[in-house]
């Protein structure tokens, strides 16, 4: 696995102290109005019968389980993208919440948001299998996203201004830089993430959120080829998106909708 998901902490250890309440000066006087020594269950004229205090209850243990756990779908999303995730292979949760340093529990949790994005499948008393993906299913993923944002970047290209376009440019600079450095997945998220901003602009959340999973899905390499294009590849692919910002900015509406049509005939 990836060094960062190596460090992902223990969710049994990640407790929250709670301090109990302090009492008020006001119910500090009437707890010495009715007398030190008198139960408070008398004074509300409960019967005690000389019973015991109860002690009060030790505050349990809060453990917080939801950042674990998005700290290990993080790290499985990204052993999808470099292929240390492998198609066809099937990964148990304790054998993988080993590699984690974590308990079997937040694993299992977040293959099954895995499951539910079609990234992998359950397989009963064994674990979770990488779903193999070919061309075709690459191709169609590709053609339902040109379906769905071509034409939404093209009405924001005639729609927003060029100021704004121009806010975009530190998200495709960083695209850029990750390209160069060669990591597919910290590529991914930098390319979803200008995407995601592209999208915004229209104002559609649902929009963005089916758009996103499309673009997560489209970003899983296929069985039987290389995990990634390559840095050659991450870096053509950032540098159309500049050459977009850089139309959208100049609002030259001819070179906009052929530098789209391109992008995403690549499956970017």
């Amino acid at each position: 696995m990836r060094p960062s998901a190596q460090g992902a902490p223990e969710a049994e250890t990640a407790v929250r102290a709670r301090v109990p309440a302090q009492p008020r000066a006001a119910d500090v006087d009437r707890a010495r109005a009715r007398g030190a020594g008198e139960p408070a269950a008398a004074a509300r004229g409960e019967h005690t019968h000389g019973e015991p205090p109860v002690p009060r209850p030790r505050p349990r243990p809060q453990v917080q389980r939801s950042s674990v756990r998005g700290q290990v779908l993080d790290a499985l999303r990204t052993a999808l993208v470099t292929g240390e995730l492998r198609p066809g292979e099937v990964y148990s949760g304790p054998a993988l919440g080993e590699r984690f340093g974590v308990s079997a529990t937040p694993v299992r949790e977040a293959m099954q948001q895995l499951a539910l994005e079609g990234a992998v499948e359950v397989v009963p008393n064994r674990g979770f299998r990488v779903v193999e993906r070919g061309d075709r299913e690459l191709a169609e993923l590709a053609e339902v996203r040109a379906l769905i944002e071509v034409p939404v970047w093209l009405r924001l290209a005639r729609t927003v201004p060029a100021e704004r376009w121009a806010e975009l440019r530190p998200l495709a600079e960083a695209a850029v830089r990750a390209a160069s450095a060669g990591c597919p997945a910290t590529y991914a998220e930098a390319d979803r993430a200008l995407h995601r901003a592209v999208l915004a602009l229209a104002g559609n959340e649902q929009l963005v959120h089916i758009a996103g999973d499309l673009h997560r899905r489209a970003q899983w390499p296929p069985a039987g080829t290389p995990a990634s294009r390559g840095r050659a590849g991450l870096i053509a692919d950032a540098h159309e998106h500049t050459a977009l910002l850089d139309a959208l900015i100049a609002g030259d509406q001819d070179l906009v909708r052929t530098l789209v049509e391109e992008h995403f005939t690549g499956a970017h």
